[in-house]
């Protein structure tokens, strides 16, 4: 069976948008409703497994602070300052290589749309990955989530050698910042992108 490991429990362990460590406020309701809303028959594009995998491991081994700062969101380290609860999973998808992952992180005190300006200046000035086989560069990907305030990014190059894209968009739902990775091998629909936003935004205010 597979497991879901679907929380940032140790605040601790979390760091800020910022940099250093900052005040979380996690509450269990909080957390529960958002690690139900992504595991509990999720509402996912077709070809995504409805079974959701542990948290999504960043496959970059060099990172500069900006491009940290957006993907640890996605992979279950989100910004603490008032941070109320946390959950991130990833799903695997039927096209080579393909992967969704996904973090939600509610706020308290309306910090969740000063977070997501603040990642999205990250994602703006995450213009580079590389490392040993491995070159990323990103470009501007325009979407909507829902209607509602959203910024994406494309990173496509090579990872480890391989041709490799990975589409990047943050997106808010009342408290709750939304993080949705589209990744695979060679090409990424952006089209589907936008379907799985749609899907979690949905799925995050439910």
């Amino acid at each position: 069976m597979r497991k879901i490991i679907a929380l940032g429990l140790a605040a601790s362990a979390l760091t800020a948008c910022g940099g250093g460590p900052a005040e979380s406020l996690l509450d269990a309701h909080a957390m529960a409703r958002l690690r139900d809303a992504l595991v509990k028959q999720p509402d996912l594009p077709d070809g995504f497994s409805d079974h959701p995998d542990q948290a999504w491991t960043v496959p970059f081994a060099h990172l500069d602070a900006n491009c940290r700062a957006v993907l640890d969101l996605v992979a279950g380290r989100a910004p603490t300052q008032a941070l109320t609860g946390h959950a991130a999973v990833s799903y695997q998808g039927d096209a080579l290589g393909e992967q969704a992952a996904v973090g939600l992180a509610s706020y308290a005190d309306g910090e969740a749309e000063d977070h997501l300006d603040e990642l999205g200046d990250a994602l703006e000035s995450c213009r580079e990955v590389r490392g040993a086989g491995t070159r990323l560069r990103l470009r501007d990907l325009p979407v909507q989530a829902g209607g509602g305030e959203a910024v994406g990014a494309r990173l496509r190059g090579r990872l480890n050698g391989y041709p490799y894209t990975m589409d990047v968009v943050l997106s808010r739902v009342n408290d709750t910042v939304v993080g949705v990775v589209h990744a695979g091998l060679r090409e990424v629909d952006a089209a589907r992108t936008k379907e799985l936003v749609d899907a979690v935004v949905r799925m995050a205010g439910a």
